[in-house]
């Protein structure tokens, strides 16, 4: 799993924890999930070791907040390379050999954004929405294998990325938006993560599912 440090991916490590997967998390400090050639190196040092991973769930990701105008060449060379760059790999290298065994499940953690935008998010809602691209096709290839893969996107959630990316004004306007008038929280997307990356997902692939609030009903 990427991401697990904080926020959503803690939270999604801690539910596939307690139901008693062995979680495989490395630390930034570990692994800079940016670098293409650090990845590679990871995964074979995980091919030697003999590891086989049957649920990867790939939620790292970064939305730094720019107009297009003002994006420079290694931000967003940077953003693509954690955003979509990075689980194009692990899917490459892992994908195969869950087809091989039968089972395996995907999530791909995007974004409500990665279906609709807002000013300032292009680097953000162009690789999120490459995420669900990539989760389609995969779907699509490794199905025939038993594999599940899926794009979670989840709406306005309380984490410290989006209170970072939204002044107190801004995440009341936010919760205004939504139906049912409140943030979602993390252990809520950990829920809808662990469905659709465990046992408990048996026929729902290729599919990009929403988790707003109501959000995008409006």
């Amino acid at each position: 799993m990427t991401g697990a440090a904080r926020g959503i991916g803690s939270a999604v490590a801690a539910r596939y924890a307690r139901a008693g997967y062995h979680v495989l998390a490395p630390p930034r400090a570990d692994l800079d999930l940016s670098d293409g050639a650090a990845v590679q190196r990871y995964l074979g040092e995980l091919r030697d070791a003999g590891r086989h991973v049957d649920v990867l769930i790939n939620n790292a990701g970064e939305n730094p907040i720019s107009p297009i105008a003002n994006v420079a060449d290694a931000t967003f060379d940077h953003v693509l390379a954690l955003n979509l760059e990075t689980p194009f790999r692990l899917t490459r290298a892992l994908a195969p050999a869950m087809a091989e065994a039968g089972w395996g499940r995907i999530v791909n953690v995007a974004s409500v954004y990665g279906i609709v935008s807002r000013v300032g998010r292009a680097m953000y809602t162009s690789t999120k929405a490459a995420l669900i691209g990539l989760s389609k096709t995969t779907a699509i290839e490794f199905g025939p294998g038993g594999v599940l893969c899926n794009a979670l996107c989840p709406g306005f959630i309380e984490t410290a990325l989006t209170r970072q990316n939204n002044t107190p004004a801004e995440l009341e306007a936010l919760r205004l938006r939504v139906p049912v008038r409140r943030l979602g929280t993390v252990e809520e997307i950990a829920e809808i993560a662990f469905m659709l990356g465990s046992e408990q997902n048996t026929y729902i692939t290729g599919q990009a599912v929403v988790v707003d609030g109501g959000l995008l009903a409006g």
